[in-house]
């Protein structure tokens, strides 16, 4: 029939072309489909493993986040105390320093005692001269008496007595300078001990700023790593916020590639009808 050159001869040719035609028309598409079903397929599958690790980083960002939390807590919490701790240490040498300077003056108010001791012992030497030479003049005065006889008793009982309170004079003396060496020898060795003393209070002075000087360190130190870590955990927030969010866009890009994938199959299915 197709060989027929009239009209429907024509005709038939015609139609059995465009047939073929139509024919290669839905090869082609139901190839294209099927291009667009594997892709989809594959679009699907990557964002599926794409939904799990992206839940897997966020899950770990969150627990990164707890974790800063955590370190930004204790890391505030050893700043405070490293705070206090400065503070304490400037009090501590701010007494030791205070210390320092009472022993000082002890040391000086011994000195200025053992001089005092030393001027007395000097007067109670004086004293003592005094008393021998009284002591002879009244030796003396005893002899003149005893010349003169009877009319000299009543001096030399006089020029007795005068001997007698030299020679207490003279031992009072003695025994005060015994008590002044004493007490001298005793300052200047409590002298000697509080100065020892005031060099190891100087010594316990500059430890102490020492060690405050390290604990104003380590407490501005501390402060900057409380900034630091607190900056971290402000950036490890903002980055959980776009793990979640990038959660959201797979889960929507998962669903729009399964509906793709829905799509592509009903395609198909609508194209095998032609064939």
């Amino acid at each position: 029939r197709m060989n027929r050159v009239d009209e429907i001869g024509m005709t038939l040719r015609t139609i059995n072309q465009l047939g073929l035609m139509f024919r290669w028309l839905v090869d082609d598409v139901s190839e294209q489909v099927h291009n667009v079903q594997r892709a989809s397929n594959e679009i699907a599958q990557g964002n599926n493993d794409l939904s799990a690790r992206t839940e897997q980083a966020s899950t770990s960002v969150q627990q990164t986040a707890a974790s800063m939390a955590e370190m930004t807590a204790t890391v505030s919490s050893n700043a405070e105390t490293a705070l206090q701790a400065n503070q304490l240490s400037v009090s501590a040498s701010e007494a030791a320093e205070r210390g320092g300077q009472a022993v000082s003056e002890v040391v000086t108010t011994m000195n200025d005692i053992t001089a005092s001791s030393r001027k007395i012992a000097d007067i109670i030497g004086v004293i003592d001269g005094i008393a021998f030479q009284t002591n002879i003049l009244a030796l003396n005065a005893a002899v003149e008496a005893a010349r003169a006889g009877d009319q000299g008793r009543g001096f030399a009982v006089v020029a007795g007595e005068v001997r007698a309170l030299a020679q207490r004079s003279a031992n009072a003396a003695k025994e005060i300078k015994t008590l002044i060496g004493a007490s001298v020898e005793r300052v200047e060795s409590g002298a000697r001990i509080v100065d020892g003393a005031g060099r190891t209070m100087e010594d316990i002075v500059t430890q102490v700023k020492r060690v405050s000087d390290l604990i104003a360190e380590i407490s501005s130190s501390t402060a900057e790593q409380s900034t630091g870590v607190a900056q971290v955990d402000q950036a490890v927030v903002h980055l959980d916020n776009i793990t979640q969010q990038n959660a959201a866009l797979v889960e929507q890009s998962t669903a729009a590639s399964e509906s793709l994938k829905q799509q592509a199959t009903r395609l198909v299915d609508a194209v095998n009808v032609f064939r």
